[in-house]
């Protein structure tokens, strides 16, 4: 079952049951999904005419998930304690639908096997390992586990 049907299943499950967080966190979750397939259908978006594949619909899921880590700092900044906590709950309902994150000593042993591959340039190896652990692992942390490695090697070298 492809991770559109599963979300679509578990809003059916939600709706029975009556839990009306999880109800509305995935119809939230589907609304994205459709607005970005309804956005595929106009002939100026640069991927005009391709479905989403599970690659697109994890990185939809991780938006979402990240604009309510942003909306939950702004909400504690202004003492909405309230408001916080239900967006932590959609938080953890819409991160049981996301892999696992890769811990930094996974991160890294891939980007060692990139470096091993295509050297201790900074600007051939991050492309690589973006690529490679897209979905996997935040940007960020993937930017910094490369910097420490290349300068590493370049100290080493």
């Amino acid at each position: 079952m492809d991770l559109k049907e599963r979300l679509n299943q578990d809003l059916k499950e939600a709706m029975r049951a009556r839990d009306r967080l999880r109800a509305d966190t995935l119809r939230l979750a589907l609304t994205a999904i459709r607005r970005a397939e309804v956005a595929r259908t106009d002939p100026c978006h640069p991927q005009h005419g391709q479905p989403l594949t599970e690659a697109d619909l994890l990185a939809l899921l991780e938006k979402e998930v990240k604009s309510r880590e942003e909306a939950v700092a702004l909400y504690r900044q202004g003492g909405r304690e309230d408001l916080a906590a239900k967006e932590e709950a959609e938080i953890a309902i819409l991160r049981q639908y996301l892999p696992r994150p890769l811990t930094r000593e996974e991160i890294a042993a891939e980007v060692a096997r990139i470096i091993a591959e295509v050297g201790h340039d900074f600007r051939a190896v991050m492309p690589r390992a973006a690529q490679a652990l897209k979905g996997r692992a935040e940007g960020r942390v993937i930017q910094e586990v490369v910097r420490e490695l290349v300068g590493r090697a370049e100290r080493a070298g």
